[in-house]
């Protein structure tokens, strides 16, 4: 079973469609997170260790893809913003994210843009927010350019360090870099929440009629 599912595997990354494939995936995730755009690109990875794969290309093309993506949540959030804030009106959850997003961006500008694109869901909401509250699109870019390119490096070499680690067994290469992707993702996670809970109260407070939206234009 071990052996069909590699050969597989094996035959899908091999081919040059994949390189189509990862970029398509890595784009449609930046403005549609349910497509694992990460886990494709740590598999990438773990078969560059054997030379299935070229790392530089899976690199390359998943970082392409999540410029592309997170500029086409940029803008959607840009030309549909007052929309979306109806929405987010009736979703206190999607309407906590907001806040944040764009209370952090007013904050510490695109360094949230880097940041973000390691937190689940956290990259389409922050780069919706940048296109909702106006945030400049060249500085988006800059920002979005390098949070891109480390994102792209940061997958591929997870995935490579595991397929050298476990060179005899892709398998137990790839859970190892989703492992250690898990990981990583679980402890930024926790620093944002430790974060959260010791900022004062009033720094996280806003007044009933402030609109993230309005007040950063």
């Amino acid at each position: 079973m071990k052996e069909a599912v590699l050969d597989v595997l094996t035959t899908l990354l091999a081919s040059p469609w994949w390189y189509v494939a990862l970029f398509s995936f890595s784009a449609i995730d930046g403005f549609f997170p349910v497509v694992p755009s990460e886990s494709l690109v740590i598999t990438a990875g773990v078969f560059a260790a054997n030379g299935t794969t070229n790392l530089a290309l899976v690199i390359a093309v998943s970082a392409a893809g999540a410029v592309l993506g997170d500029h086409v949540s940029y803008f959607v959030g840009r030309f549909a913003g007052a929309k979306l804030l109806r929405h987010l009106r009736t979703a206190p959850r999607r309407r906590a994210a907001f806040d944040w997003a764009s209370s952090t961006l007013a904050e510490r500008g695109g360094l949230i843009l880097v940041i973000a694109r390691y937190i689940p869901g956290g990259r389409t909401v922050t780069t919706l927010t940048a296109g909702m509250v106006g945030y400049p699109l060249y500085r988006f870019t800059c920002f979005d350019l390098l949070a891109g390119v480390s994102w792209g490096v940061y997958s591929g070499l997870i995935g490579y360090s595991g397929g050298i680690a476990f060179e005899r067994n892709p398998i137990l290469g790839l859970l190892f870099g989703l492992g250690l992707a898990l990981s990583v993702t679980v402890l930024v996670e926790a620093g944002r929440w430790l974060y959260r809970r010791r900022r004062p109260e009033s720094d996280e407070a806003e007044p009933e009629n402030s609109d993230p939206v309005t007040s950063s234009r």
